[in-house]
């Protein structure tokens, strides 16, 4: 291999490795790791992880084509109350769940249901946020296949140890505390995107 070949993709796994760092840092703790972590709190992990996922990979890849420019085509108010209605429902129905009879068979939702929804809730309420606005920035300076791979990697890491905790939470507290929980946490996340539109 050539000496310009080699410089060539060391630059595109430093931009790689850059974005990932970034990236990953910003989303911990951030409201996208929260949806992950409240839905495997109370549906089946591989459907919650697939959706948001998939949700990283259709944004990642619009920040990088369209960049910067993308968040304004969509008003940010209308985009924040879309996302405060969703988040305000799910929390809601979380909280009717716990209220009701714990004896009742729960219904469980069907894996493309917890694929959709999740993909739903996180690509909303990640469109044209930091995030998104990061990974716009950094392709225009950066070669744009390295930062779509760094970025989409950080975040389905995220994503999995949202996951990860949601599903730990299943183990040590009680369903219906879980239900109150995830009610909460929604509601708190549809309280901060009202925020947006005010």
């Amino acid at each position: 291999m050539s000496d310009l070949a080699l410089s060539g993709l060391a630059g595109w796994l430093w931009a790689a490795v850059t974005t990932f760092g970034v990236i990953f840092l910003a989303e911990l703790g951030d409201k996208s790791q929260l949806v992950c972590m409240t839905l495997a709190a109370r549906h089946r992990r591989w459907p919650v992880l697939i959706g948001a996922v998939a949700a990283f990979v259709v944004l990642n890849s619009l920040a990088v084509v369209f960049g910067v420019g993308l968040a304004q085509w969509i008003p940010e108010r209308a985009l924040a109350g879309v996302v405060a209605i969703l988040f305000a429902v799910f929390g809601v129905l979380a909280l009717r769940a716990e209220e009701a009879d714990e004896d009742a068979p729960e219904r469980s939702w069907s894996h493309n249901g917890i694929v959709m929804a999740t993909f739903s809730m996180i690509f909303l309420a990640e469109m044209g946020d930091k995030t998104q606005l990061a990974v716009a920035g950094l392709a225009v300076t950066l070669p744009p296949v390295a930062v779509w791979t760094g970025a989409t990697l950080a975040l389905a890491l995220t994503s999995a140890l949202g996951v990860w905790v949601g599903c730990r939470l299943l183990q040590v507290m009680p369903l219906h505390r879980l239900h109150q929980l995830s009610g909460v946490v929604f509601l708190i996340l549809a309280g901060i995107a009202l925020t947006r539109v005010f």
